[in-house]
């Protein structure tokens, strides 16, 4: 396991060590907790997948048409 280190703002610190006390757990299980749960086992949202298929834009062979 790679160690980092990371600064958070104190209100921040202080909301992942209580939920440490409360899930008697460490601060860096609730990070990485945190972490798995935003990152891992979603598909990567690309803001611009998918542009093309709108059947109402011109596919290329179309734009040499005209």
């Amino acid at each position: 396991m790679k160690r980092i280190s990371i600064a958070l703002p104190d209100d921040l610190a202080t909301l992942v060590q209580h939920e440490a006390q409360r899930s008697a757990t460490s601060v860096s299980q609730v990070i990485r907790d945190a972490i798995e749960n935003t990152y891992l086992g979603r598909a990567r949202k690309i803001p611009f997948a998918g542009i093309c298929d709108d059947p109402k834009m011109p596919r290329a062979a179309r734009l040499e048409e005209a």
